[in-house]
């Protein structure tokens, strides 16, 4: 027996950015280090870090997660040390991720609730005594001095921190705002201003929270231990690091399985919606594939480990989403762009606004201090540029909880734009699974010899119509012959060399290379074509031997589907292999816009670019690698019916968990979706902080006011992004 006990692998239940970060070099020979930054909440304090670090030598690239407050540094394997001190020299403290620190750790410098609440007391007691006139002089200053130092030092280091980099973010303007309330003694207010800022941080960061959680809800989905098969045959409990390629392991009814395999063993239910997001249970027997985190249901089973804890299915789902938030999407990256000209710009109106009127119009002083500070609470961009990203993370998470795995906000945002969609026939209209249905021999010789010769080129190959003809000679137990020299023609068949003869097996375009096609061949290719069947012939040297027609079912949500993309305005095209009869038959039984036949990978391409040039929007579907090159041409590329492949995952931008098809206009409907909620937040954060800015300009706002239009155009933009993950 295989011994399951191996060297430690990262366990499958952390994602990528929270496993220990191996010193080991990259290809190029840098390294990868991630680490928790948990004063970075603003994109001031990522500019910050960006022109502290982007000019260090040995500093390759920085990626920044502000909802995660992660920062990602590849760098030269000696730049490490100078780089962490530069960011420590900043006020920030990073923290390397390792096994047991997790990204989504709460920040330990907010204050406590308990500090929270004594220094409300304090602020709500000293507005009392301001407007009762009770008590010496010196007790109201002291309770604020008091109520500030308790709820306000994390507020006053961040934001010294980042007056001394010149960058102004929400904690350094209201530093000064408090600090200058002080001033010109508005104590109370000054106090219940940073109480109210505090409280309003923290139900921040918990709303926020909901949106991480989204994605880290994914880790709890794998147990830590599986039930594994020992040298001698016995069976115990192991850690999934422990778990080595091949090993035996056993789960019982009502587990969840812990790494990906093959069933050896048994046979069973599983609930495979965590992955695939499908509503029923799907029948799992011998040779079928079990991914981690899914949920055996009915029957105990035994499975051969084929992925390592780390590597999983639902590992690289995880990656994925996660890469997919580190990237930022196109509204994002305006947004960035407009709060670094806007903050600035609002700060010299807030300094207009103290000193212009007192010199030019012999205005009070304190008054329009006053104005000034007020301004500059309202002026923080932090409610704008928090509403783009927890929005698309948002987005993100509601698609992979469906099984539908987006690889980018830009994506998430450009799929509400898509006018065309391509679409590959087989396995992804149809079931992939042709079945032979006819046999024609084309010359006087007995019937077995031609069905063994082209049963014996078929079961090399993989492709659906070859699979179909091996799978029929099994059934009918042909004998097959020894193969040599096999080779595959790309798009239009195989060949082989049997006994000494070569000998072809392709469609009619290898037919008519070969110089074999003939007028009467010709009329049964249409006849069988005409019926919506693929036709491949098996011919040697000289002329064509037999046909052979295969024919592939459609699938009932391929249909629904098209006439959901339809409603949604998108046109759809197909784009096969086969011949143009076939695809004529088939893309009329689906309703497609327009079906073409006899394509070439090359043809495929040459159909999306005339489409581009058209100034169209184009999604390709396809299954990720004899359409490769028109998936990455396309807009959007979409692979479909290839759970579980490296291809799927790591190279679609958006790959959909399983073999529905309906899934795509679910994602466009998606994407719609989160471009409103987008300009829903960003409407509401400018709209709102404009009415303010023209109050406090006139006198009308008060500070209170100015940190309940701050705070709550955050909370307001938080909750509606949050929208998403119910959709």
């Amino acid at each position: 027996m295989t011994n399951c006990c191996g060297t430690e692998q990262p366990t499958s239940h952390q994602p990528a950015s929270e496993r220990p970060q191996a010193p080991g070099l990259r290809p190029d020979g840098s390294d990868i280090s991630i680490f928790h930054i948990a004063q970075m909440d603003c994109p001031t304090e990522q500019r910050m870090i960006t022109d502290r670090l982007s000019g260090m030598a040995g500093i390759d690239q920085l990626r920044f997660n502000l909802l995660d407050r992660t920062l990602t540094i590849q760098h030269a394997p000696a730049a490490m040390p100078p780089a962490l001190q530069a960011i420590r020299s900043l006020g920030f403290s990073p923290l390397p991720l390792s096994a047991d620190q997790s990204a989504s750790q709460p920040d330990s410098m907010q204050p406590r609730w308990w500090r929270l609440l004594l220094a409300g007391s304090l602020a709500l007691a000293a507005e009392v005594l301001h407007f009762a006139h009770w008590g010496p002089d010196w007790m109201i200053p002291l309770m604020a001095i008091v109520a500030v130092a308790l709820c306000g030092l994390n507020t006053y280091t961040k934001g010294w921190v980042a007056l001394k980099n010149l960058n102004l973010n929400i904690n350094a303007l209201m530093s000064i705002a408090v600090t200058g309330a002080a001033f010109i003694g508005q104590w109370p207010e000054a106090a219940m201003v940073m109480f109210l800022f505090a409280v309003a941080e923290r139900i921040e960061t918990r709303s926020l929270d909901r949106a991480r959680n989204a994605i880290h809800d994914l880790l709890s989905l794998t147990p830590e231990t599986v039930t594994a098969q020992q040298a001698d045959g016995s069976w115990q409990e192991r850690r999934l690091a422990e778990i080595t390629l091949n090993c035996r392991v056993r789960v019982r009814p009502g587990e969840r399985i812990g790494l990906d395999g093959e069933v050896l063993k048994g046979h069973s239910s599983v609930d495979q919606s965590p992955i695939t997001g499908e509503s029923l249970p799907v029948d799992k027997r011998m040779g079928d594939t079990l991914f981690a985190g899914t949920i055996n249901q009915s029957h105990e089973l035994e499975y051969q480990v084929t992925a390592l804890a780390g590597n999983t299915t639902l590992d690289r789902i995880i990656h994925a989403v996660e890469e997919a938030q580190g990237s930022q999407a196109p509204t994002q990256r305006f947004v960035d762009r407009f709060a670094r000209i806007y903050t600035p710009a609002v700060f010299a109106l807030a300094l207009a606004v103290a000193l212009l009127p007192p010199l030019i119009i012999g205005g009070e002083w304190q008054e329009w201090v006053y104005r000034a500070l007020v301004l500059l609470v309202v002026s923080c961009p932090c409610a704008l540029v928090i509403s783009t990203p927890v929005s698309i993370v948002s987005g993100l998470a509601a698609a992979a909880r469906k099984g539908i795995l987006i690889k980018g906000g830009i994506y998430l945002e450009d799929g509400r734009k898509l006018t065309h969609l391509a679409l590959d026939k087989t396995g992804t209209l149809t079931h992939g699974k042709p079945v032979q249905t006819d046999f024609q021999p084309l010359v006087e010789q007995q019937v077995d010899p031609l069905q063994a010769t082209a049963a014996s080129l078929a079961q090399r190959s993989d492709h659906p119509v070859s699979i179909a003809l091996a799978t029929h000679a099994a059934r009918q137990a042909v004998a097959l012959s020894e193969v040599d020299d096999f080779s595959i023609l790309l798009g239009r068949g195989s060949r082989g060399k049997i006994n000494g003869r070569d000998y072809h097996l392709g469609n009619h375009r290898l037919l008519e290379e070969l110089g074999l096609c003939t007028p009467a061949i010709e009329a049964r290719l249409e006849q069988l074509e005409r019926q919506g069947k693929s036709v491949i012939i098996l011919s040697d040297e000289t002329r064509a031997l037999a046909l052979f027609a295969v024919a592939d079912t459609v699938k009932a949500s391929s249909i629904e589907a098209i006439r959901e993309l339809h409603k949604l305005g998108v046109r759809t095209l197909m784009l096969s292999g086969d011949n143009q009869h076939t695809a004529t038959a088939i893309g009329t039984l689906l309703g497609i816009d327009e079906a073409r036949g006899n394509l070439l990978p090359t043809d495929k391409l040459a159909h999306i670019e005339a489409l581009l040039h058209q100034q169209a929007r184009v999604g390709m579907v396809g299954d990720g690698i004899n359409d490769a090159p028109a998936l990455a041409r396309a807009d959007i590329g979409f692979a479909m019916g290839s759970i579980g492949t490296d291809t799927a995952i790591e190279t679609a931008d958006v790959a959909i968990m399983d073999d529905d098809l309906r899934k795509i206009p679910a994602f466009i409907r998606l994407s719609r979706q989160t471009h409103a909620v987008l300009v829903q937040n960003i409407s509401l954060a400018l709209g709102i902080k404009a009415v303010f800015l023209a109050l406090t300009v006139t006198g009308h706002a008060t500070m209170w006011m100015a940190v309940f239009a701050d705070m709550g155009v955050s909370l307001l933009v938080i909750f509606n992004g949050l929208r998403l993950l119910r959709k």
